[in-house]
């Protein structure tokens, strides 16, 4: 479990270095392109979840990302797999849920500063931004997420049948 925190700490003290850069190089700057047409650092503010959806006041975003955090720890904890390649993805999870409610508590939004531009314009009549502007903690919710999908048989491997059931 020490593995397990001290990732997860890593991770939530990576988050809250580059909000803060971000905060001191961007709020006033706007962008820097790193790579034109594809990749640069844009300020933002998300009072929101992913893609900026609004569903509910801050308060309860805290209240619902801090019973998500809990639940992760506990779930973890009354686990007895102790495999790196089921604390990784739980332990990003937790980071990611834990450098967003930083945020949320401190500042009242989430600070992102990542900007994959992939594509701008109109869809349908629609100006859309496909890829929405995000920061560390949301990749590590991401990266634990998809370790979680593409790696789940291995995660939690079925256990084999015994051999006295007649289940075949």
């Amino acid at each position: 479990m020490k593995w397990f925190f001290t990732l997860a700490s890593a991770v939530v003290l990576l988050d809250q270095i580059t909000k803060k850069l971000a905060v001191m190089f961007l709020r006033e700057r706007g962008s820097i392109i790193l790579i034109p047409d594809w990749l640069k650092l844009t300020y933002a503010e998300n009072r929101g979840i992913a893609f900026g959806l609004e569903f509910a006041p801050q308060l309860v975003m805290i209240l619902i990302v801090s019973a998500i955090s809990l639940l992760v720890v506990l779930y973890v904890l009354r686990s007895s797999n102790r495999s790196t390649l089921f604390l990784l993805p739980f332990s990003l999870i937790f980071a990611g849920g834990i450098g967003n409610l930083i945020d949320r508590i401190t500042v009242g939004w989430v600070i992102d500063f990542i900007h994959l531009d992939l594509y701008q314009g109109f869809v349908m009549g629609s100006w859309v931004s496909l890829w929405p502007i995000f920061n560390v903690a949301d990749s590590a919710i991401t990266i634990g997420a998809c370790i979680l999908v593409f790696m789940h048989n291995r995660i939690f491997p079925e256990p084999e049948p015994s051999a006295d059931s007649n289940v075949r």
